[in-house]
């Protein structure tokens, strides 16, 4: 197993796809896939009213990647610990940049509420994976 470098990191995020955001309620973890993408460091991903939102903004959550490199038979995870905030009705230049940034939920129905993950920390690991587990994972 290798450890990635904050810069591999980020270029591992650079593609919007889909992540998982982990937060905490009533003490307990809970897991949400979103569609996302990235500006800089920040993580981006839209989202309605309900459980995820009323629990990650303001909160220290957990923002988590991974893929596969075929030709290299490798696996990568990219974990981004931080601190979630709704920039829906910012006014910031910032925050309207951000709210420029391509995102665009899988899922039917409206995804007003924009969401940023200021990270804290950046961690990713990378490791060769052999027989079943080199194969592409099914789309």
């Amino acid at each position: 197993m290798e450890e990635l470098s904050e810069d591999e990191c980020r270029w591992l995020l650079r593609e919007p796809g889909i992540g998982r955001l982990a937060v905490v309620v009533a003490g307990e973890p809970h897991i949400f896939p979103v569609n996302f993408a990235t500006s800089g460091d920040v993580v981006l991903f839209r989202t309605g009213l309900g459980l995820k939102l009323e629990q990650a903004i303001g909160h220290p959550v957990a923002f988590e990647v991974d893929g596969f490199d075929a030709a290299a038979k490798q696996r990568w995870s990219v974990v981004v610990h931080g601190r979630a905030v709704e920039i829906t009705a910012d006014t910031d230049p910032f925050a309207e940049d951000l709210r420029r940034v391509p995102v665009t939920p899988a899922v039917p129905g409206e995804r007003l509420h924009w969401v940023a993950i200021y990270p804290t920390q950046l961690t990713g690991r990378r490791f060769q994976v052999s027989g079943d587990f080199a194969a592409p994972p099914p789309t």
